[in-house]
C-alpha cells in the first residue's frame, strides 16, 4: 500500500508540472518578401526623392511598403497613388541619389495623378524632355500616361545599317566573342563574361539604366551577331569598348519584350 501511494504522489506531481510549464511562444508571420506589392503598385506616399527625370516615391502598401519610380510629377507626401505598368528592377542603384535600392518598381502615375507635373516642365507639348528615356515625354501634357513599351521598343530594336564591325576578341579566362555567347547561352547563365565590340546603337535612362547594342563582327546577321547589354556606365555609337557583365538568359522585362540572352550589370571600359 505504502509503495501504491508513493507511485500515486509522483504521478500527480508530474502532472501538476505539465500543467504550470506554459504554452510555446507564437511564432510571428513570416515576413513578407520585400518590394513584392501586387500590379499595380498602390499605396500613399511616405517619401519622396527627386532625382530628374524621375521622381522616387517610397509607398505604404498592403504588402509593405515599396519603393517606385515614375516621370517627375509634383505628387505630395500624403497622397494615395497607384503605379501602373510597374516593372520591378532588383538591386538598383541610383547614381544621381546614390543610393542602392533592393528593389524599384518603375511605372507611370495612374489616373489623373500622371498629368501632374510641375508648372514649366520641358517636354509639355509632348517631346521627351532632355535625358528622359524614349517614349516617356508623350504623356507630360494633357494626362496621357507615358509609354513604358516604346522605351523597349528603343532599345530592343537593332541599328538598320553600320557596315562592317571587326573587332579582336577581349583577352581573358571569360572572354566570348558576341557570337559565342549566343551559342554558349545555357553554359554561361548567370556568370560574368567579357566581350569587346563596338556599340553601334545605345540608349540612356531606360529604367533607370543604359543598353547598348554591341557587336564584333562575329556571327550571322539576324541571329546571333548582335547583343543588347544593360549598364550604369555611358558611352556613345561608334565606340569600340570592353564590356564585363553576367550573362542572364530568357529575361522578360514585360511590356512584351523577352530578350533569349542579355548582358546585365556590365561595366564598361574603353
Amino acid at each position: 500500500m505504502r509503495r501504491l501511494s508513493v507511485v500515486l504522489l509522483s504521478a500527480l506531481a508530474v502532472a501538476g508540472c505539465k500543467k504550470q510549464q506554459p504554452p510555446p511562444p507564437q511564432q510571428p508571420a513570416a515576413a513578407q518578401p520585400a518590394g513584392a506589392p501586387a500590379a499595380p503598385v498602390a499605396g500613399k506616399v511616405l517619401e519622396r526623392l527627386d532625382a530628374p527625370p524621375y521622381v522616387y516615391l517610397k509607398l505604404q502598401t498592403a504588402s509593405g511598403d515599396a519603393w517606385a519610380a515614375v516621370p517627375q510629377s509634383d505628387v505630395k507626401v500624403g497622397a494615395e497613388v497607384s503605379i501602373v505598368g510597374a516593372m520591378p528592377m532588383n538591386g538598383f542603384e541610383s547614381k544621381t541619389l546614390q543610393r542602392k535600392f533592393d528593389v524599384v518598381y518603375f511605372g507611370t502615375l495612374g489616373g489623373g495623378e500622371a498629368a501632374a507635373a510641375p508648372a514649366g516642365m520641358p517636354g509639355m507639348g509632348g517631346a521627351a524632355p532632355a535625358g528622359m528615356p524614349p517614349g516617356m515625354g508623350g504623356g507630360m501634357g494633357g494626362g496621357a500616361q507615358p509609354d513604358m513599351a516604346a522605351q523597349h521598343a528603343a532599345a530592343a530594336a537593332g541599328p538598320t545599317e553600320v557596315g562592317d564591325v571587326k573587332v579582336p576578341k577581349a583577352s581573358g579566362t571569360d572572354a566570348r566573342t558576341v557570337a559565342e555567347v549566343h551559342a554558349q547561352k545555357v553554359t554561361l547563365k548567370e556568370k560574368p563574361v567579357t566581350i569587346r565590340g563596338k556599340v553601334v546603337k545605345y540608349n540612356e535612362g531606360i529604367m533607370g539604366k543604359n543598353w547598348l547594342h554591341l557587336r564584333d563582327g562575329s556571327g550571322t546577321a539576324g541571329k546571333d551577331n548582335d547583343l543588347t547589354v544593360t549598364t550604369t556606365d555611358r558611352t556613345s555609337v561608334g565606340e569600340v569598348v570592353t564590356v564585363k557583365g553576367t550573362v542572364r538568359v530568357d529575361k522578360d522585362f514585360g511590356a512584351g519584350y523577352a530578350y533569349p540572352v542579355i548582358v546585365e550589370d556590365a561595366k564598361v571600359a574603353k
